[in-house]
């Protein structure tokens, strides 16, 4: 197999399916070890998700997911419209933070407005300004996301809010089809509409939602959550505590598309069970996954009923793509906002 126009080439990847090991770590150490060795060399172009999941025989987000932990780590480079390559020396350290980014801004701004004969306080009170108005601006802008599961929903619309600036209020979605009454005034007053690409096509059929903009993401499990699971034990039995199986569906989908096959996964609904079925039944697991807003209340009954459990807090976040696709909108509607007042 070769890997970039170099031509460098590499032994085959051993992957072994039927390992206790998953298969996305199996990627990860094969590449890694490449690296290490110097037989990929700095700069060096890797085959595309897509071309290395047919090579291997395994899932593009097996794949997906060896290669954002590589990334993350500092061993992998990926630039987008280019490719993904393998880091030059160091690459990690010249990184710079978001902070840092930010800083250097700020100093270009002051450094700027000092030139032009404004004082540095005066600066400070300009911006003041200006970060008033903006953020009425978007405190005008109403964003609703509508997701099937509660507590996805919930957990994915604080997500957002922190990401966009925004208030972002979430609905469920059964819940909106048996009583859109309950919802009218709430969707009139929206700007915009965000969904999974699963009910995309659902929601845009509504008529409540015509003529207002909806917009679709895309959501992936994060990846420390990912590694975590992967590094539980096989020889161990694993709680999955939720209160959907829509939700169990999705963990259980995620976890072998990331390889990771080695573990026996039961399913504790709480919707269907009551609570003291669950202090019946956790006694038999060390490892328990809940969905997002239960960690804490099942860790405090698993210390309760035995120290030695590890409790994991599963979630989902949106990918990068549908973060960038949402401020774009936000700044169009922020647009028509600034024209609609002048």
């Amino acid at each position: 197999m070769e890997i970039g126009k170099g031509g460098a080439v590499i032994t085959k990847f051993r992957i072994e399916k039927n390992a206790k090991i998953p298969l996305y770590v199996q990627v990860k150490n094969n590449i890694k070890e490449l690296i290490k060795k110097g037989e990929l060399k700095p700069g060096t172009k890797i085959p595309t998700e897509r071309e290395l999941s047919k090579e291997l025989n395994v899932s593009r987000n097996t794949v997906s997911v060896a290669f954002q932990e590589l990334e993350s780590e500092g061993y992998l480079d990926c630039k987008q419209g280019k490719g993904t390559f393998v880091s030059e020396i160091d690459e990690a350290l010249k990184k710079e933070s978001r902070k840092e980014r930010l800083l250097k801004m700020i100093d270009i701004t002051l450094d700027e407005g000092r030139s032009l004969g404004f004082s540095i306080d005066e600066i400070l009170a300009i911006a003041h300004v200006r970060g008033r108005e903006k953020k009425e601006i978007l405190h005008k802008i109403k964003v609703l996301f509508i997701e099937c599961n509660k507590e996805q929903g919930e957990y994915i619309s604080k997500q957002l809010s922190t990401d966009l600036s925004i208030n972002v209020e979430p609905i469920v979605l059964d819940n909106l089809l048996a009583n859109p009454e309950k919802y009218e005034f709430l969707i009139s007053q929206s700007t915009i509409i965000i969904t999974t690409f699963f009910h995309i096509e659902q929601v845009k059929k509504l008529s409540d939602f015509a003529g207002k903009d909806v917009i679709p993401i895309a959501l992936s499990p994060h990846l420390e959550t990912i590694v975590k699971i992967a590094r539980f034990p096989a020889d161990q039995k694993v709680l999955l505590v939720c209160k959907s199986q829509t939700f169990a569906n999705k963990v259980i989908s995620s976890l072998k598309s990331a390889g990771i096959s080695h573990l026996e996964i039961d399913t504790f609904l709480q919707a269907r069970n009551k609570q003291s079925e669950f202090e019946k039944v956790i006694d038999d697991y060390k490892y328990i996954i809940t969905s997002p807003g239960h960690q804490h209340m099942t860790s405090k009954k698993a210390k309760m009923e035995n120290g030695n459990k590890e409790v994991l807090e599963f979630n989902f976040k949106p990918d990068l793509a549908s973060i960038n696709l949402l401020k774009s909108a936000l700044l169009e509607q922020r647009d028509k906002k600034n024209s609609i007042s002048l």
